[in-house]
């Protein structure tokens, strides 16, 4: 029999365990949560060595609450310590302090600090709000919104602290920052400082004395459920339909992709390079934030499709029942012009040649469109001719063509890997002058091998005149120094739209070390507002982010592009992290430039005056 006296701490516990249940789990119906006797410290002790964690932690890529990215393996640290969170649980708000303390102790040894949220009840904004209320804002607090990296690792509870060596990416600490918080209960003051402990012993080459012990925190609820309980991922009706949908029409035969996803036996030889590619966000290729803007070409997977495809691979990637959807799938080669067969085809006198080695210039070839009478264009196709070594192409108008804001003539067509192509918007165009001349601007790299290449233009013709004139309007930094090792230098630039406008896309460009961009809009009343963001951008995928419904842009708006840079070691495509970058037309150099792709609400100057930050005379892609 329990006497009232040696209850109350029992009945503590229970609240306490139903509370943290509760917190963990995210906003809907009332459910019924099971309470059961606390476990005794021993039993937890084993039952949290017995956990599987991995032996090597794969790359991921997280937002944290300020809106940047922040991806594991480019950390050039000794150390990385993940602490997971949930708001509102007890257990973090206590530690939230000691974290950032032990973050400010350490950061100049070598160590980064983050906190990880897996809580699917909780979203950027409350993050942050959560963040400053308890004084900790300054610590990066990432959203693992697919709660892939909590299950990759197996999280049970918040409050939970991984120590990751990144000379192997192993885990040589896991568990609680200290002994303070028991369930149900807490220590007028640690005895034990775990996290403290283990970082000092790492960072002095010895090994970690405890490198286990029990997190207190409260229990991550996961999406779908986790464990031996949850309900299983089937391949043919969950799986098959998602990698159809999103990855097929790349990855097939004929197709770009690496490898094809040919049936379920390809598939599951492939589940832990999926797992890996979802985590750092590498596939599928769509690096805009989803906070910011809606955008019609969306390529990325939903969250419960990410959900779906993780949950998959971490129950082993079962084949299960059902016929095999992807074995009879057909997928035919990508068509040679995608939007049909082109009005007029820009096509080169003779193939280019190119070495096998060496630096080249920009080619500069003439090529006539030959068509008899002037008219408008309704949509542009460039159909590059050999990808191994084709670095950009551009087509510009020689004669009749409008001028840009920076003096130089208009870009009336563009290509770099990874551009997204399409018509223009509707009642949109460009000018077509009769017998027109281009100048066709082509970049080659050498690739070890001679090669030759045949790229080819695709002009459609609008029935007549448009409604509108169709432009993209550059911002660019030309002013830009990148130090040597500088994991983040920034560039930025603007411009005034001094006539109305409707913008319709947006377009982030610079070389391998580029690695965010930003465009906002200050408009005429003094609203700010973020239209896009790239925290993640990849030079491979130069993608342009076309609005699900066009913004208008008043006359007197402000344009503001801004960006960074990773010039550190870090960086996988840094050519030579031990150089000055300035710009330069190579890949090895760099660019930075945003195009605001808009549609005139009256007809446009030739060339307008206003812009600042640093513009640029000239260049491309």
């Amino acid at each position: 029999m329990i006497s009232s006296r040696s209850a109350v701490p029992l009945i503590r516990t229970l609240l306490f365990v139903a509370a943290a249940r509760l917190i963990a789990a995210p906003a809907g119906p009332a459910v019924a949560v099971a309470v059961a006797t606390p476990v005794p410290v021993a039993a937890t002790a084993t039952a949290v060595a017995s956990l599987d964690t991995p032996s090597e932690v794969l790359n991921f890529a997280l937002l944290d609450h300020r809106g940047r990215m922040h991806e594991l393996r480019r950390s050039n640290a000794r150390a990385v310590v993940l602490y997971f969170t949930a708001n509102g649980c007890p257990v973090v708000r206590q530690s939230a302090s000691k974290f950032a303390a032990l973050r400010a102790r350490y950061a100049e040894r070598g160590v980064d600090f983050f906190m990880v949220n897996a809580n699917s009840g909780d979203d950027l904004k409350s993050i942050n709000e959560e963040a400053r209320e308890l004084g900790v804002w300054f610590v990066p607090v990432l959203k693992d919104d697919t709660q892939g990296v909590a299950r990759h690792l197996g999280v049970r509870r918040t409050a939970e602290a991984f120590v990751i060596d990144t000379r192997n990416w192993s885990v040589v600490y896991r568990g609680a920052i200290d002994d303070q918080s028991v369930e149900g209960a807490l220590k007028p003051a640690p005895t034990e400082s775990y996290l403290d402990a283990a970082l000092g012993e790492f960072l002095a080459g010895k090994a970690v004395g405890k490198p286990r012990t029990v997190a207190r925190g409260c229990v991550v609820h996961f999406d779908g459920g986790d464990g031996p309980d949850a309900a299983p991922v089937s391949y043919a009706n969950d799986v098959a339909p998602i990698l159809r949908d999103k990855c097929v029409s790349c990855h097939s035969t004929g197709n770009i992709g690496s490898w094809a996803m040919t049936g379920h036996r390809k598939v599951k030889g492939m589940a832990s390079t999926i797992e890996e590619a979802l985590l750092a966000r590498r596939m599928p290729p769509w690096d805009a934030d989803p906070n910011h803007g809606n955008f019609a070409n969306n390529a990325s997977l939903t969250l419960a499709q990410s959900q779906t495809l993780l949950r998959w691979v971490s129950q082993g990637a079962p084949r299960g029942d059902g016929a095999d959807p992807l074995e009879e799938l057909k997928v035919p080669p990508a068509p040679e012009w995608p939007m049909g067969q082109p009005d007029i085809v820009l096509r080169l006198a003779e193939p280019q040649e190119i070495p096998a080695t060496g630096v080249l210039d920009y080619r500069h070839l003439e090529v006539r469109a030959g068509n008899t009478n002037e008219g408008w264009v309704r949509a542009l196709y460039v159909k590059p001719g050999n990808r191994k070594i084709l670095h950009h192409a551009i087509a510009r108008l020689k004669d009749g063509g409008q001028k840009d804001h920076l003096g130089q003539t208009e870009m009336y067509v563009g290509w770099a890997p990874g551009t997204t192509q399409g018509p223009f918007p509707r009642g949109a165009g460009k000018y077509l002058p009769a017998d027109a001349l281009f100048d066709l601007e082509l970049h080659y790299t050498t690739c070890g091998v001679a090669q030759t290449d045949s790229t080819e233009v695709g002009i459609y013709l609008a029935q007549g005149k448009p409604t509108t004139r169709y432009e993209s309007v550059p911002v660019v930094d030309h002013r830009f120094e990148i130090k040597p090792g500088d994991p983040d230098s920034r560039g930025e630039g603007s411009y005034c739209f001094q006539r109305a406008a409707t913008l319709h896309s947006l377009t982030p460009h610079m070389h391998v070390r580029g690695r965010w961009m930003k465009f906002e809009a200050l408009f005429p009343d003094g609203r700010r507002e973020t239209l896009c963001s790239v925290p993640r951008y990849d030079f491979n995928w130069q993608r342009t982010y076309v609005l699900e419904t066009p913004r208008a842009i008043p006359a007197g708006t402000w344009v503001i592009v801004s960006g960074g840079y990773d010039n550190s070691q870090r960086n996988p495509s840094n050519p030579d992290p031990r150089k000055f970058i300035h710009w330069g037309e190579q890949s090895w150099d760099e660019m930075f430039l945003g195009w605001y792709n808009v549609t005139w609400d009256e007809p446009a100057p030739a060339k307008a005056s206003a812009s600042k930050g640093g513009g640029s005379t000239g260049g491309g892609p």
